[in-house]
């Protein structure tokens, strides 16, 4: 990689760090039982990661949802930084090594968030158990599962689409 590909993926990084941040903050849903929230970040770490490869899902995962974690349930922050990019890592990572196993950018892209979204869910009930304990760990256990499907429904179309209007990025994918 050349240093003009990789200022374009730091450039990448930061604005879907953003868009990760808005779209976790933008409608928040309380979980009263673990003061953890409902969000719709795991879309965009979805459609990064999908479009622009694994360092871009594992930073805009990671920084995006931990600087919003930072402002609405700080002492999650330290776990979703870590939680979140590998997710992001994961689903790029799946998504390109899939190419020549999966047929079809529909099943890549479903089994690649599957198998991030199950590493998000197991990684927060292992990182609540130890600020929360069992029980009120195993309570948010649902919640993000279905916190992973809508970023599932979500992200699987919106990257067909973008790329159907930008075919250029399927070579870089």
């Amino acid at each position: 990689m050349n240093s003009a590909q990789l200022a374009i993926r730091l450039a990448l990084a930061a604005v879907f760090s953003a868009l990760v941040c808005v779209a976790t903050l933008i409608f928040p849903i309380p979980i009263p039982a673990t003061s953890g929230y409902f969000n719709f970040g795991e879309t965009v770490i979805y459609i990064a990661a999908l479009v622009f490869g694994p360092f871009v899902g594992a930073v805009a995962g990671g920084v995006g949802a931990a600087v919003a974690d930072m402002l609405v349930a700080p002492q999650f922050a330290p776990g979703t930084l870590v939680i979140k990019s590998f997710e992001g890592a994961i689903v790029g990572f799946l998504y390109k090594k899939l190419g020549s196993h999966a047929s079809g950018r529909d099943l890549k892209a479903i089994i690649a968030m599957i198998v991030g979204g199950f590493e998000m869910v197991i990684g927060y009930f292992l990182y609540e158990q130890l600020i929360l304990g069992y029980t009120t760990a195993a309570t948010e256990i649902p919640f993000n599962i279905v916190q992973m499907l809508i970023g599932l429904a979500v992200a699987a179309p919106v990257s067909l689409i973008v790329f159907r209007v930008f075919p250029q990025l399927k070579s870089k994918n």
